[in-house]
């Protein structure tokens, strides 16, 4: 197990950690490499940089994999968590793979009820929440094109009943 630091994009350091990672983090993205290897749950964990720690984990892997043209995130809702906002992007869409569990989305005016593997696509301009059925739900989520940090649009409180 190897300590490693890396940059963000403009250059200033953002992340120092212990992981398994064998290369740093400033390698993979000065000069990539033909893959990188990101076991999700050593990305860190930004939900309890927002205060939904215990019911939210969300783990993105885009900077820690060194993503040119995606991100990729990790997440865990607690059972019957409704994230208590809504949010939409300038640039990127999104694809929700519910890997585990059940849950509810709501996109727009409607609620869609998602099942295991179920994959939703949501458009860059399209407002989207999620809720965790009673067991909880895992999700993976893609966006694409790859945009950096500043490119949501959130909404608190979007999802009321």
């Amino acid at each position: 197990m190897g300590s490693w630091r890396g940059l963000r994009h403009d250059g200033s350091l953002s992340y120092e950690s212990s992981s398994v990672i064998g290369m740093t983090l400033a390698t993979i993205i000065g000069d990539m490499s033909d893959y990188t290897h990101l076991n999700l749950k050593d990305a860190e964990d930004q939900a309890p940089n927002f205060g939904l720690s215990p019911d939210l984990e969300f783990r993105m892997a885009r900077v820690p994999l060194g993503l040119e043209q995606s991100g990729l995130s990790y997440c865990r809702v607690a059972p019957g968590f409704r994230l208590p906002f809504g949010h939409k992007h300038k640039n990127q869409e999104e694809v929700y793979v519910l890997v585990s569990g059940s849950a509810r989305m709501k996109i727009e005016d409607e609620v869609k009820d998602l099942k295991q593997w179920d994959a939703v696509r949501v458009h860059k301009d399209t407002m989207r929440s999620m809720e965790a059925g009673n067991k909880g739900a895992e999700f993976l989520i893609v966006g694409a094109p790859n945009t950096g940090p500043g490119d949501a649009e959130m909404i608190q409180d979007w999802w009321g009943d």
